[in-house]
């Protein structure tokens, strides 16, 4: 009897550790998951108004840039403004003059580990060119761009431009079908683009309203005017996601002397065998010295 329970024991024993050992190989074979990691924080920018503006004085014996920009902000570093006015001097006999004027004007464009975003608000905004400073180029009721890039999602922009607007003194209805052309005899021409949208797997970029501008009030030469505009613009570029590498596996153990693939070859075995081998050899050890203590018991 003493034998009997002696033996069951120590069987259950070795069978639970011959399988833990064989269960052990494969474990540490498995490699880890990979983990997905930014390397890159992604960038984003917002601005209000962007002019690029030639503006040519007295019959155009004196020719000044119009290069302005209202509430530009640029992002790793997060960043938002809200200035209201835009103002510049020598193109108004020594005076400055205001090319935009807000209610709302607000930038501001974010970047976090795994997001970058840029957004525009305009409301209620007039926009002038020398040589008509009673007459607004464009008037705005309300409009915003979005960009959004977050990382390994696809980019999603928006630009909206509720309602209609009013240029050179003219009410209008901008589509999104094509550019929209406003002639205004005695004064110029501008044309509309609305809402230009862009994106790729990473980057996105929205216009609201972009205008070509070519203004010669009833052709005095007094302030002639050509150039672009560039109302509510925001984009980003979404951080950069990479795959770390997986975990090297364990090192395979082989014995010394012939390589360890030529007999796997020859017997038929697998890289399971050398688990296989290893758990025989420990059952074998132990069913021996079970056998060895119930002798002496025994005896």
């Amino acid at each position: 009897m003493n034998g009997t329970n002696f033996r069951m024991p120590a069987r259950r024993w070795a069978t639970v550790a011959t399988a833990t050992a064989l269960a052990a190989g494969p474990v540490a074979l498995a490699g880890t998951g990979s983990a997905h990691a930014t390397v890159d924080q992604g960038r984003a920018s917002a601005v209000v108004l962007r002019t690029g503006l030639d503006v040519s004085l007295l019959n155009k014996t004196v020719d000044v840039p119009l290069a302005v920009s209202l509430n530009e902000v640029q992002a790793p570093q997060s960043a938002e403004k809200t200035a209201l006015t835009a103002q510049v001097d020598g193109v108004n006999g020594g005076q400055p003059f205001s090319v935009l004027s807000a209610d709302v004007a607000t930038a501001k464009a974010t970047v976090s580990a795994t997001k970058a975003e840029g957004y525009t608000n305009l409301a209620h905004a007039r926009l002038h060119v020398p040589g008509l400073p009673l007459l607004s180029l464009i008037e705005i009721d309300a409009v915003t761009s979005k960009a959004t890039c977050e990382a390994g999602k696809t980019p999603v922009v928006t630009s909206h431009l509720p309602g209609a607007v009013t240029v050179l003194g003219k009410r209008i209805t901008v589509t999104a079908s094509g550019p929209t052309d406003v002639q205004v005899p005695g004064v110029g021409s501008v044309r509309l683009d609305l809402s230009k949208t862009s994106t790729t797997s990473r980057t996105a970029a929205a216009t609201a309203l972009e205008l070509k501008v070519s203004v010669n009030p009833l052709k005095l030469n007094v302030a002639d005017v050509e150039g672009t505009l560039t109302l509510a613009q925001a984009t980003c570029e979404a951080p950069e996601v990479a795959s770390a590498p997986p975990a090297d596996p364990a090192p395979d153990v082989k014995p010394q002397g012939a390589p360890a693939e030529a007999g796997l070859a020859e017997t038929g075995g697998s890289s399971m065998t050398p688990y296989i081998a290893g758990g025989a050899v420990l059952l074998l050890a132990l069913g021996g010295g079970a056998v060895l203590t119930a002798r002496r018991r025994r005896g």
